[in-house]
């Protein structure tokens, strides 16, 4: 180290520390020859090496930072682990007691739900696979022929209710609305492309969808969107349907083609229909595909004004034909209607006013139902045509 005298001559000393003038470095000298208590004791071997360890971690510290390549906070002198470190005490017993509170609410949130879950299962079924309470209520996979079984019971001794209006019903693992209705992957068959048998099952796809889910046909509208589906050009046809819509009663009936219920009457919960079925195709007269659509509709209603919840299902069997028009009398890319067939389950047998009218579990037995016994869900067999039985479930 290099110090400097008070005349500011560099003067070269052994020992490290401040600057000390030649009067005090001679006093010092004497006291340390006469054993004073103010003389300098040079440092223990153990001193230095201690010292030395530290200079040296620090300076690897330091140089460690350098190699990175970019600017860092000066590292802190490195220092040794102390003996038994840790937080302190206080801190550590406001943590312990910090834990002992949190596993108390804990505790007590938990007894507390499963109280409410033992009283009130709904609660948490409700929200389980669409409300059935049962690890079957996964959705169904596509059906894609008649089924050889009827659908089994739903266990669910509860109602449905507005939040939940399948609840107790096999179609509450149906698709809902036009999800449902799928159509087979296209041929060419009877003379007609590929893609003409494309149009033909996308067409009566779109007129399932307009004639039985749209909102404002099930509210009682006129369906225009399906009656422009059809063939301005097939005799009779489009006519007969206008007619029924306008003037229902007796032949005229259009719930043969069309979901209608009053709105003054009852209202669609929420906006969800469900909906299982298949549809397949062949070959027509020549120039001409057939496309055959079998589908049921499950809906669920409440009375204007009211809470009880009931369900009509509805089941369709529909044969609709596209023509080539330079072989037949009709309209590009418009359906023929060949047929239409209708089951449906929870309605008024006797009224031809062209709404279904429903009926709800306070009401009293309906005296013209004397057919069989007839489970809407059961899509094996249809129903005879006139036939009014009692629904077995809804």
């Amino acid at each position: 180290m290099s110090t400097r005298t008070p005349e500011g001559e560099p003067s070269e000393r052994p020992d490290e520390g401040g600057s000390v003038s030649d009067e005090q470095w001679a006093e010092l000298i004497r006291q340390a020859e006469s054993g004073g208590s103010g003389a300098p004791k040079e440092p223990s071997a153990r001193a230095r090496m201690v010292t030395a360890r530290l200079r040296a971690l620090d300076e690897a510290a330091a140089a460690s930072g350098r190699r990175l390549g970019r600017k860092r906070k000066p590292a802190e002198p490195w220092q040794p682990d102390g003996w038994r470190t840790g937080p302190a005490w206080q801190q550590m017993n406001g943590r312990a007691r910090k834990r002992k509170r949190f596993a108390g609410v804990l505790a007590v949130v938990v007894v507390a739900g499963i109280l409410v879950v033992t009283m009130r299962p709904s609660l948490l079924t409700d929200h389980l696979s669409g409300g059935s309470g049962s690890v079957d209520a996964a959705p169904l996979p596509a059906e894609t022929a008649a089924p050889t079984a009827a659908p089994a019971d739903v266990a669910d001794p509860e109602q449905p209710t507005r939040e939940q209006p399948f609840r107790g019903s096999p179609a509450l693992r149906w698709a809902d609305g036009a999800v449902g209705i799928e159509i087979p992957e296209a041929e060419a068959v009877g003379g007609m492309s590929k893609d003409e048998v494309e149009q033909a099952l996308r067409a009566t796809r779109q007129l399932l969808v307009a004639a039985n889910l749209d909102p404002a046909t099930l509210r009682g509208e006129r369906p225009g969107e399906a009656l422009d589906l059809l063939d301005p050009l097939q005799k009779g046809e489009r006519e007969r349907l206008e007619q029924s819509l306008a003037e229902p009663g007796g032949e005229l009936d259009p719930l043969m083609l069309f979901s209608r219920f009053d709105p003054d009457e009852t209202r669609l919960v929420g906006d969800v229909v469900k909906t299982r079925g298949w549809m397949t195709f062949e070959a027509g007269p020549k120039g001409s595909v057939e496309v055959h659509a079998d589908y049921t509709f499950v809906y669920p209603l409440v009375r204007a004004g009211g809470d009880e919840v009931a369900r009509t299902i509805v089941r369709r069997k529909l044969t609709t034909a596209l023509h080539d028009p330079e072989r037949f009398v009709a309209t590009p890319g418009k359906l023929s209607l060949l047929g239409a067939r209708m089951n449906f389950g929870n309605s008024a047998c006797e009224s031809d006013d062209g709404f279904l009218h429903p009926s709800f579990p306070g009401d009293a037995p309906d005296p013209g139902r004397t057919g069989p016994d007839m489970d809407p869900y059961d899509r094996r067999e249809w129903q005879p045509d006139g036939s009014c039985g009692t629904v077995t479930r809804t």
